[in-house]
């Protein structure tokens, strides 16, 4: 994709899942990464990716502590030297409804959109300096409907969503911020879930989407990197849903009960 060879990224939550896919596609475009995690499991990611002669750097944290967020942005631009892109992915998945506490509320918003803001604070300097550059902020459908014991979780994510606009408005025009909204992906998380199976729940929760299927990591990292590159020149403000249909869909499903439904 045009505009990217060349050019320093942050991918926030890069270890494994979305986060680490994007990295991939970041460095087979020819961008140099650094990318974080809270865990060790970036450190084995770093060196996975680095046999694959990527040029990425790890920087473990959490996103929730600004002097980490800080860290991160120097961190990467004194290993390579400037800062064109951000895509903000990490994000604390807590999902609790009445029965929430404070305390999960201040953890799913400050390792959540106050994080994306932070990390965009930081890092808007060293764009400018870079002649500008893009950010992504990654969301989710959820951010666009209700959903049962889901308050923190979709509250935050329609924070993000909002965040995004504000954010694009006041970087414009040198910097431009859009958001990604997955729907079901096959990542880790969902693993956990799907006791069982893929074989089993992908036929299960691929009815949740006009696709009848979840999408892969990989289908998000291609968007997101459109939307860091110069393809993507016009396009800021904005959100793309990368969802398989899901919030097309209304209360009637899939129609399967048409005879025209799957004939194709």
């Amino acid at each position: 994709m045009k505009g990217l060879k060349g050019k320093v990224a942050i991918v926030t939550g890069g270890s494994s899942g979305i986060g680490r896919a994007c990295v991939e596609r970041l460095c087979e475009e020819g961008v140099s990464v650094t990318f974080s995690g809270i865990s060790e499991a970036g450190i084995r990611t770093e060196a996975e990716l680095k046999e694959k002669g990527f040029p990425v750097q790890f920087v473990r944290g959490d996103m929730a502590n600004e002097s980490f967020c800080k860290e991160l942005v120097n961190n990467a631009v004194k290993k390579w030297g400037s800062l064109s892109f951000l895509v903000n992915n990490a994000f604390s998945f807590v999902s609790k409804g009445i029965d929430v506490t404070r305390e999960d509320w201040d953890r799913v918003m400050h390792a959540g959109p106050v994080a994306y803001a932070t990390m965009a604070k930081y890092a808007a300097p060293h764009m400018q300096k870079a002649n500008g550059g893009a950010i992504v902020n990654v969301s989710s459908i959820s951010a666009h409907i209700a959903q049962p014991g889901r308050w923190t979780y979709n509250s935050a994510k329609g924070a993000v969503t909002q965040l995004t606009k504000c954010m694009a408005m006041d970087l414009a025009p040198k910097i431009r911020v859009n958001t990604v909204s997955p729907a079901w992906i096959w990542t880790k998380e969902v693993e956990k879930a799907a006791i069982g199976g893929r074989e089993k729940w992908e036929p299960i929760w691929g009815k949740f989407h006009l696709l009848r299927r979840l999408g892969s990591v990989e289908e998000c990292s291609g968007p997101i990197t459109f939307l860091l590159s110069d393809e993507a020149s016009f396009i800021t403000g904005t959100d793309l849903f990368i969802d398989g249909g899901y919030l097309t869909m209304g209360g009637e499903g899939l129609g399967e009960d048409s005879s025209f439904a799957g004939s194709l």
